[in-house]
């Protein structure tokens, strides 16, 4: 069940990255308050569950296989969309991710680690340019490239909502991941651009921020096999006041709030965190 209900009968919802734990929860829910929802995802099998999902609560779906760095796909998976459905009204940039060789192995630089004496050890100067560019393409270049593919017919119309996917890392970068820190960085201030930019055409352009939730990409860094939680996963729980990880459903009442010009249609260029606390506390 959706926590408030949002009329968007009429509408038209493309969600990239819709076929993950969060963006298939807002899929999902855009789907329940009515609008004719396209499911985008690189991995087609992924949209599809999704889909079905929506179908068999008498939703109006499709699933699109569709790569947010191909232009050439991102305009395909749009006159599919248009063809079926109509022009955008709505659109969600929720593809993103990290990459290991953007990471790095230990929280802090130490002078030992320059003699290489560890195995495996990345440090800084072990970051490979190649991981941090595919990080900062998938999360920046896969927000912009969707927005220009998708938010044409928007123009046209005079109205439509944007909504990018940050995270709260885009405040306070974490250790170990400097790559998808910056990039998330990058995706706050690009919304901030954006809503600037479109302010005149009547596209509004807002962000959620989550703060920590466990989806299939973060899930082995944060849960032993046996259901336990690892170190790192230890941490941040003791850094966020409420002393959980958030459920996907918990982004939802955000989410439908931004894509209702009638309860949001002064809010433009904002980034909305929702993160149990985190960023309120400070350690002590």
């Amino acid at each position: 069940m959706i926590p408030v209900k949002t009329d968007l009968k009429g509408k038209v919802a493309v969600v990239t990255g819709g076929g993950g734990v969060l963006c298939g929860a807002f899929s999902r829910a855009l789907a329940e308050c009515g609008a004719k929802t396209a499911v985008l995802d690189l991995r087609k099998e992924a949209a599809d569950k999704v889909v079905e999902e929506i179908r068999s609560a008498g939703g109006t779906t499709m699933a699109i296989a569709s790569n947010v760095l191909e232009p050439e796909s991102l305009a395909a998976a749009e006159r599919e969309i248009h063809r079926s459905f109509g022009p955008i009204d709505i659109l969600i940039n929720g593809a993103g991710g990290n990459h290991p060789k953007g990471t790095t192995s230990r929280e802090y630089l130490f002078p030992e680690d320059l003699k290489g004496t560890a195995e495996g050890l990345i440090t800084f100067y072990d970051l490979d340019p190649k991981g941090i560019e595919f990080v900062f393409n998938l999360n920046f270049l896969g927000t912009l490239l969707p927005t220009q593919a998708f938010t044409k017919g928007m123009v046209e119309k005079g109205k439509g909502t944007i909504i990018n996917i940050s995270s709260m890392n885009a405040f306070t970068p974490l250790t170990k991941i400097p790559a998808y820190s910056g990039a998330k960085a990058a995706v706050s201030n690009f919304t901030q651009w954006l809503a600037v930019h479109f302010s005149k055409v009547g596209i509004r352009v807002n962000a959620i921020a989550p703060g920590f939730f466990l989806t299939d990409q973060n899930r082995a860094l944060l849960q032993k096999e046996d259901g336990s939680w690892t170190e790192r996963a230890d941490k941040i729980l003791g850094q966020t006041p409420m002393g959980r990880f958030g459920k996907p459903e918990e982004l939802i009442g955000t989410l439908l709030y931004l894509v209702d010009g009638n309860a949001s249609g002064f809010v433009n260029g904002t980034v909305i965190p929702v993160d149990g606390g985190f960023a309120a506390y400070s350690g002590i």
